[in-house]
């Protein structure tokens, strides 16, 4: 029998090894590239005074105040 010898590659001539290298790379860079366009296109914070606050959430926190406190409704006897 013989022995077919196939050439040895340089780990940088194996296409698979550019598939496992190149997930985690694509990963990191996307990740820097977000985090500097978050920090450099940042909105100022909005502060607004705590009475006008209070004020636009009266029907939310009545609507909520409402919804935990409703009752089942009692069973009509037939």
């Amino acid at each position: 029998m013989s022995h077919a010898t196939h050439p040895v590659l340089p780990w940088w001539r194996v296409k698979v090894i550019w598939l496992a290298i190149g997930g985690p790379v694509a990963v990191v860079l996307a990740g820097i590239v977000t985090t500097v366009i978050a920090v450099q296109g940042a909105d100022t914070v909005v502060r607004t005074p705590p009475a006008t606050t209070a004020a636009s959430q009266m029907p939310a926190q009545q609507a909520r105040n409402h919804a935990a406190t409703v009752q089942a409704p009692e069973p009509q006897a037939r």
